[in-house]
């Protein structure tokens, strides 16, 4: 059955229905994904929380979907925008095709679109609401989306522990994937995972080693009440922000963020450490950056930088053990590169606790 894909500028585009044909109107913001392979954890990954995610990869779903590599209980996608999906995956950890498991969540998918025209668009217009429908007459004035905290859609109010490392390791949940907990396990941590609206008080009972602040979807600023207490935390343990971490723990000491036009999505991103003098490939997704011009007077300066747009990929603080990554060390997917992050952050746990920054 036809679909069709109503864009917030006027433009339609039409497919056809790979999942269940809709009964209703499906709304997001629409966004592309550059990776050749990642499917699964895309889909999978809260930072895509009501978005419709377009593939630019031709064929999606060659090697199905496996028990082992989702990154949170659920997709979090609004709507899939393919060109071709296969039917029957090769790989032999396969459990459910793509179709499959995107039906299971009533998750709509559709098929044989023009992926390329439609990220021409957005490249040259930037991201914008979008609806999927049977219908294909649509005012575009319903594909606008309004602002809302995406962050509260995606998290529960548990706590949760894993391992039994030697080191205690606080991950503040705004929408945390599952590999950065993976990774700091494998790294001999034991890890306690609490939702972002956890007091500082919350906080010092648990007595970590250090902080992660993790990834999660939206405006960083929807978080806006939240920044006290994300400086209280800085300037009491070694913290490591990723990605919507990244940006909050700028927030928190006086820096700003802005939206890209079209945002970085995808496992192919070239990243510079200043620090290393060396450029290794990333995992990205996000639509805000931090601003540079904003970071005079904060104490934090840029350590990575981005070799497509010259944007800020992360941060240090000139005397407390943080550091921040907008991309993703921990990738899942693409490549691993960046996973030094990690060892470093450890690293600074090692540290007495520095002098507080003026409050």
């Amino acid at each position: 059955m036809e679909g069709y894909l109503h864009l917030e500028n006027g433009e339609t585009y039409k497919g056809e229905w790979l999942s269940h044909s809709l009964d209703h109107e499906v709304k997001g913001e629409i966004v592309f994904f550059t990776g050749m392979t990642g499917y699964q954890e895309v889909i999978s990954d809260p930072s895509y929380k009501d978005q419709i995610i377009v593939f630019t990869y031709p064929l999606i779903g060659n090697y199905g979907i496996n028990e082992e590599h989702f990154e949170s209980k659920k997709p979090h996608a609004a709507g899939v925008i393919i060109y071709e999906e296969s039917e029957t995956p090769s790989h032999y950890k396969a459990k459910y095709t793509f179709k499959q498991y995107l039906e299971k969540w009533n998750v709509p998918v559709l098929g044989h679109m023009d992926t390329r025209a439609i990220v021409k668009k957005i490249r040259a217009q930037g991201t914008m609401g979008a609806v999927m429908t049977q219908d294909s007459d649509l005012d575009n004035k319903k594909c606008s989306i309004e602002k809302d905290q995406k962050v509260r859609k995606v998290v529960s109010s548990d706590i949760e522990h894993f391992g039994d490392g030697e080191k205690h390791i606080v991950v503040i949940n705004y929408g945390a994937k599952k590999s950065i907990v993976d990774c700091l396990l494998k790294r001999n941590c034991r890890v306690s995972t609490i939702p972002y609206s956890a007091s500082i008080i919350d906080i010092h009972n648990l007595k970590p080693d250090g902080i992660v602040l993790s990834n999660g979807p939206g405006d960083p600023k929807e978080l806006e009440q939240k920044l006290l207490v994300i400086k209280e935390m800085v300037q009491n343990y070694p913290t490591l922000g990723i990605c919507l971490g990244h940006q909050l723990v700028a927030l928190a000491l006086g820096a700003n963020t802005k939206k890209l036009r079209f945002g970085h999505r995808g496992a192919n991103h070239p990243v510079a450490d200043l620090e290393r003098g060396k450029v290794f490939m990333s995992s990205q997704n996000h639509s805000y950056v931090v601003d540079e011009d904003s970071l005079q007077g904060t104490g934090l300066k840029k350590r990575f930088i981005n070799l497509h747009d010259q944007s800020v990929e992360g941060l240090v603080h000139e005397e407390l053990p943080i550091q921040t990554v907008q991309f993703h060390p921990e990738a899942h997917p693409g490549p691993s590169d960046a996973e030094y992050v990690f060892d470093e952050f450890l690293k600074l746990t090692t540290l007495k606790k520095r002098s507080y920054i003026n409050a």
